[in-house]
């Protein structure tokens, strides 16, 4: 399922963020890192059409992605160095799927510029448009631990009680297999409110905890169900009902129990119940800080 793993780079140590999250990954259990640079065609055609420089002049930065990864290859020669041509996202998304790529690995920021390309949104729409599971690393904040960190020794599962939340569960099971990492289960409940009409004025009173307590009953029940099938395969694991709202409740949880990465589908089933998880995955990727790994709920597990 990971045993080929695509690292895109944009020239800049932000990007590079990612490498040691993909090589600590690909060691455990075996797989190939292909690192990606892509080629912009209006710049590729600007310099094609460029003079030869006179004496004296500078050169023109021509294939720049090539010496680039010529340059990373010597420092990490385990890696794989390939130059894409295209727009960055499309040209990720495309080489992914022809190349049966397994997981998707790259910061949350890059640094644009003449040879450079916006790595945050690049990511944006590689996550989107991805048929793959895409690993985001965020490129911001202190990385001293970073080796520590990505031996991802616990990783949080949201889920929200729909089939497509539980998209992520054969990644997680392979990752917890291979890992031997402590897989968290965890299900946030939005508090309900009652409502409250008198002389045209409309109050919401929110349910007390005991309120929510069966509610909070129905979840732990659920985490249990899924969560009992990994355990009876070996897999630590644990699980977790919280009350609130939904992407903080994740991003707060993740920090509380140090998480290493979360993994969730991209998509949920919406209803009284449920959370949109769409939109929680959107929140969960722009304002966490843990590493996070996403899966489309539509697809069938890459194999």
């Amino acid at each position: 399922m990971y045993e080929r793993m695509l690292v895109p780079l944009d020239g800049s140590q932000l990007a590079e963020v990612a490498l040691p999250y993909a090589e600590g990954l690909a060691k455990r259990i075996g797989a190939e890192i292909f690192v990606a640079c892509v080629e912009k065609p209006n710049l590729n055609d600007a310099l094609e059409h460029m003079p030869e420089p006179q004496p004296g002049e500078v050169e023109p930065v021509k294939y720049s992605a090539e010496r680039y990864l010529e340059r990373l290859a010597v420092k990490t020669p385990e890696v794989k160095p390939i130059t894409l041509f295209g727009h960055p996202a499309e040209a990720i998304v495309e080489y992914a799927n022809e190349e049966n790529i397994g997981l998707i690995v790259m910061a949350t920021h890059g640094r644009s510029g003449i040879k450079r390309w916006a790595l945050g949104s690049v990511a944006d729409k590689v996550v989107r448009a991805s048929n793959r599971p895409v690993m985001l690393i965020r490129a911001k904040g202190d990385h001293s631990d970073i080796h520590e960190r990505s031996a991802f020794k616990k990783i949080l599962v949201p889920l929200d009680g729909s089939e497509e939340s539980e998209a992520i569960i054969p990644y997680i099971r392979e990752l917890g297999l291979r890992l031997e990492a402590e897989i968290v289960l965890f299900q946030a409940i939005e508090r309900f409110a009652h409502l409250y009409i008198a002389d045209m004025v409309v109050t919401h009173l929110p349910y007390s905890d005991t309120e929510m307590e069966p509610f909070k009953a129905d979840a732990e029940s659920y985490l249990e169900k899924i969560g009992s099938a990994l355990k009876g395969e070996g897999i630590t694991l644990s699980s977790e009902v919280g009350i609130g709202e939904t992407a903080e409740w994740i991003i707060e949880f993740a920090d509380e129990i140090n998480a290493d990465l979360v993994a969730m589908a991209t998509h949920g089933h919406s209803g009284i119940r449920r959370w949109q998880l769409g939109n929680i995955a959107q929140k969960v990727m722009h304002a966490g800080n843990t590493p996070l790994m996403l899966v489309r709920s539509s697809e069938k597990p890459v194999v």
